[in-house]
């Protein structure tokens, strides 16, 4: 009696699996004969104002800045500043010990004194009168010999003079205002050369933006051409600027690329919110124009070297349409010709268009 009843289970189980793989088979064949449509991006075209415009990446420097270093080696006894100090135009900034200067100095004048009480006598000797050798009846050695003394007195005179300046050059004056940016050496009591202990006084009252323009665009740019400016320390913020200079000589980039330096204005730094070495982008408008008709520049398909962008219609059907452009940025681009105002175009998904819905224009 348990075994019948055993297969009627099993019986109905198996009608189950059997309905269940139907209905899956069913299921996927529905699923692939009716696929949803498409959904397309789109764009509304518009009338707004365009510019055709270069960008140019760079940073922001002071133009008037002063590098300043001793003229002469010594032991730096006094530091007066430091990075980020503010300073006046002949502002004493720094100085070495002077007492050294001062005994070298002492030591040149008696060598001086020495020379010259040497070449007195010579000219005695030779009764010379005061007079150059060349105009005094004296034979070859004689004339060697006072020439010599000549050049002895001159040395010294020269070394008299170039240790004077050196004590006069014992401190370092800033010949601008401005905000000290580098001090090489910070601490007084140490012995520096004159290519040490180096010093930097910056201008913030004239900040620039210096921007790095490729060689292939230069040749559109030209002075007092109006520009953007967007920092990376202010990204809600844009500055309205113009170019003041182009440079002459090339540059490379960090790509091994050539490009020139471009100078840009910057508005007053009030508060110093420009400060030195600020990063940031360029924007040169090299064309503009007003109520122009735009669509995005990536609904823009070249096609056989013709110009096509796909409508929405209401009726959902993407239509092809042949346009004429005009001006144009890395956003937008200007309709001569083809569309209208209002229009929708497709702004996505062009490869099934042009399998599934390339037609002749205007059907």
């Amino acid at each position: 009696m348990e075994i019948p009843k055993i297969f009627k289970h099993y019986k109905i189980i198996g009608i189950i699996v059997v309905i269940l793989i139907l209905g899956f088979v069913f299921r996927n064949q529905i699923k692939s004969k009716v696929a949803p449509e498409p959904s397309f991006k789109t764009a509304k075209i518009k009338k707004t104002d365009l510019n055709q415009t270069i960008s140019a990446s760079g940073k922001i420097k002071s133009d008037e800045e002063a590098t300043l270093k001793f003229q002469t080696s010594g032991y730096l006894s006094w530091v007066g500043v430091k990075k980020g100090d503010k300073v006046k135009k002949w502002q004493a900034i720094a100085a070495l010990d002077k007492e050294k200067l001062e005994q070298t100095l002492k030591q040149n004048l008696i060598d001086y004194m020495n020379e010259r009480w040497d070449f007195d006598q010579e000219q005695d000797d030779y009764h010379t009168g005061g007079e150059p050798p060349a105009k005094v009846a004296l034979n070859d050695e004689m004339k060697r010999i006072l020439e010599k003394s000549q050049f002895d007195l001159n040395r010294t005179v020269i070394d008299v003079e170039i240790k004077n300046l050196a004590l006069k050059y014992a401190n370092l004056w800033t010949p601008i205002d401005g905000i000290v940016t580098e001090v090489e050496t910070p601490n007084a009591g140490v012995n520096i050369t004159a290519a040490t202990a180096e010093f930097v006084v910056s201008n913030p009252d004239k900040m620039y933006f210096a921007g790095k323009v490729d060689e292939a665009d230069v040749g559109q740019i030209n002075p007092d051409m109006k520009a953007e400016i967007l920092l990376d320390a202010y990204p809600n913020e844009t500055f309205e600027s113009s170019i003041s200079q182009i440079g002459f000589t090339s540059t490379t980039t960090s790509s091994g690329g050539t490009a020139y330096e471009v100078k840009f204005l910057l508005p007053e730094n009030i508060n110093e919110r420009f400060r030195i070495g600020m990063n940031g982008d360029a924007d040169i408008i090299v064309s503009e124009k007003q109520e122009v008709l735009v669509v995005p520049f990536e609904a823009i398909q070249d096609i056989d070297g013709k110009e096509y962008v796909w409508i929405l219609p209401e009726d959902n059907v993407p239509v092809k349409k042949e346009v004429k452009t005009g001006l144009g940025n890395d956003y937008d681009t200007e309709i001569l010709e083809g569309i209208n105002e209002g229009d929708k175009v497709v702004t996505s998904d062009f490869k099934l268009l042009k399998t599934k819905y390339n037609r002749p224009n205007n059907q």
